[in-house]
Formats: C-alpha cells, sequence, structure tokens
C-alpha cells in the first residue's frame, strides 16, 4: 500500500544569529539561499530563511527562525528531530572533512549505518547534521567555487527521530503516514516513504533515558519535520485519517504562502507537518531570483517598513543565489 505522503518536504529549527546561519548553510553545507521572508505566526518578527538545492526542490528545503533576540537556548532531548542527513555523493566524505574543518566546524565523528558512511558535524546553534553517502540519489546538487558537483549535497537523505519510546511512535509512522519498516541497526529503527532511498527515509533513534527535549521555538533545536504531499486534497486525507486513529489533535490547514500545512504532535513528541507542493517558491519572486530580498506575504505587506525595523542587517555571499 503506497504511504500517505510522497516524502520530506522541509525541516524546520531555531538558530542564532541570521548571518551566522546564512554563512553555515550557504559556504558550509554549500545549499542555495531561497527565500527571504518572516515568521507567520506570534506578534514579534523574525527572520524565517530558506535553504534548498540547486532547483530548490521539495525535500532539500532546510528553513531557520534566528531567535537570538529571545535569549534563550532549546533544550535538546527525546522527543526531537536528532539529527538532520543529507545525502551526498559516494565517496564523498573525505572531502566533506576537510571542507569542515577548513570552515572551521564542529565534527562529531564518522560513522557507517544501514551500509551507508556518515559524517556527523554540528551547526553554531548546536544542530546536528549528517552527510550520508548515497550512490543513488540523483538529485542536483547546488555547487559553489568550493563545492563541486562530485561532492554537492542533493537534498536531504534522511530525518533521525530520538525517541524514549519506540512502540506508538511506529504505530503513527506505519498507521498514521502509511511508512514501511524496512530495518534496525544498533538503536536506529529505519523506515521508507514508498521506494524508500534518498528524501524518502525516517529512522527512529531509541533513547529510553534520554531526558526529553523542549518544544518552543527556539535556538538549538528542530521545530518540526514536513512531509510532503501534491494538493489540499491528499492534505485533507490525512488529516482525516489521523484524527480517525485518534490524533485529535491535527490542526487546521495554514497558509505558508509557499505551501498549505497541517501539524500534528506525534506520540513521541515530534511535531510533524504535513505540506503541499502545488504553489512552490516562485508564486513572489521568479526562479532565477530566489532568495534576492525580503519577501512579505500579502497579509504583512502593510507593515513592511515596522517590521524590517526588528530585523538585523544580513548579506548573501556572493554565489549563494542564482547562478
Amino acid at each position: 500500500m503506497a504511504a500517505r505522503v510522497n516524502g520530506l518536504h522541509h525541516v524546520t529549527s531555531g538558530v542564532w544569529g541570521a548571518q551566522e546561519d546564512i554563512d553555515f548553510f550557504t559556504q558550509v553545507v554549500g545549499q542555495r539561499m531561497i527565500k527571504q521572508t518572516i515568521l507567520f505566526d506570534g506578534t514579534v518578527s523574525f527572520y524565517h530563511l530558506y535553504y534548498a538545492n540547486a532547483d530548490a526542490e521539495i525535500g532539500s528545503v532546510s528553513t531557520t527562525f534566528p531567535f537570538s533576540r529571545m535569549g534563550i537556548s532549546g533544550r535538546r532531548g527525546s522527543g526531537q528531530i536528532n539529527t538532520t542527513g543529507y545525502s551526498v555523493p559516494h565517496g564523498s566524505i573525505p572531502f566533506w572533512k576537510d571542507h569542515l574543518k577548513r570552515h572551521n566546524t564542529e565534527i562529531v565523528g564518522e560513522g557507517e549505518r544501514f551500509g551507508q558512511k556518515t559524517l556527523h558535524f554540528r551547526h553554531p546553534a548546536g544542530l546536528d547534521f549528517e552527510m550520508i553517502e548515497d550512490k543513488d540519489d540523483k538529485t542536483k546538487g547546488w555547487t559553489t567555487k568550493d563545492i563541486k558537483a562530485d561532492a554537492a549535497v542533493r537534498g536531504f537523505h534522511s530525518v533521525a527521530m530520538s525517541v524514549r519510546d519506540i512502540e506508538e511512535q511506529d504505530r503513527f509512522l506505519t498507521e498514521g503516514l502509511g511508512l514501511e519498516k524496512v530495518g534496525i541497526d544498533g538503536n536506529y529503527h529505519r523506515y521508507r516513504i514508498n521506494e524508500g532511498g534518498a528524501q524518502k527515509t525516517v529512522d527512529l533513534v531509541h533513547v529510553p533515558d534520554q531526558k526529553q527535549g523542549s518544544w518552543q521555538f527556539a535556538p538549538g533545536i528542530v521545530h518540526h519535520v514536513a512531509f510532503a504531499v501534491p494538493t489540499e486534497k491528499e492534505q485533507m486525507e490525512v488529516k482525516l485519517h489521523l484524527e480517525g486513529l485518534g490524533y485529535t489533535d491535527v490542526s487546521e490547514i495554514k497558509d505558508r504562502n509557499y505551501f498549505h500545512s497541517i501539524y500534528c504532535r506525534s506520540p513521541g513528541g515530534i511535531l510533524c507537518e504535513v505540506a503541499t507542493c502545488d504553489i512552490g517558491f516562485a508564486i513572489d519572486e521568479p526562479k532565477e531570483h530566489l532568495g534576492e530580498k525580503l519577501l512579505l506575504p500579502p497579509w504583512f505587506e502593510p507593515r513592511r517598513a515596522e517590521i524590517e525595523a526588528q530585523l538585523e542587517t544580513i548579506k548573501v555571499p556572493q554565489g549563494a543565489m542564482a547562478q
């Protein structure tokens, strides 16, 4: 039976400063800046920054909220996205080790999981990432003067969810979203979306003794992971199915300008979003000029001067936008 979602859509995290974050994703990870906008919720304006691969494809999009003005840190623990994995070409881990060292990026360690080599490293805010070699991923990476096509990040490989108990999160993924469990490697339990592979993989990391992490908007933690569906039709089908299973806190549809979203707090604590793919990032600027200026949704445009006054000045490095 086909999964009710098509793959990963985006991953959204809290970070400290906007410029520090831009430099990390564009210069260290080598992603393309595709959108500068703001947080659509709450009363205080914060940047919402989007980074992606060469074609700004769903399944490659990291988004961040720079929350340095809040003056608090998120608490890492169970019930969160533990690690966000990027797919990189087979044989490229040695390049990435050297590249990360040149950029003074913290390397946590190397390893192998489910037969694939991994390199674990950290964002300045403390977020955990991995480069995961995948010989079968044909997605097009974004290249820079330092990162060529034979090493470039193509998009996400997977997300790893840390949970104290496997059973109920397994039920949410399999019965709720339609994923299929395909293997165990140590304390990692692997699930695939349809055919699996890059952009279609979720891991559960069993951490029975780990204290629960915090859930609020804050630097240093992933706020949510989004799964992709084509349109609101499929989104509503997921919503009704989850509610029919007893997950009755599924949100109403929210307009995020570039996609429409619903949210559900999964049993393990991870906030899961289901986002549509039928609007896209070129709705308010040409695809070849994505990410070049601050864009606001129509309902915020009358407040532009007030909003801009609350935001720090940023500079997007050369080569981090259209080529």
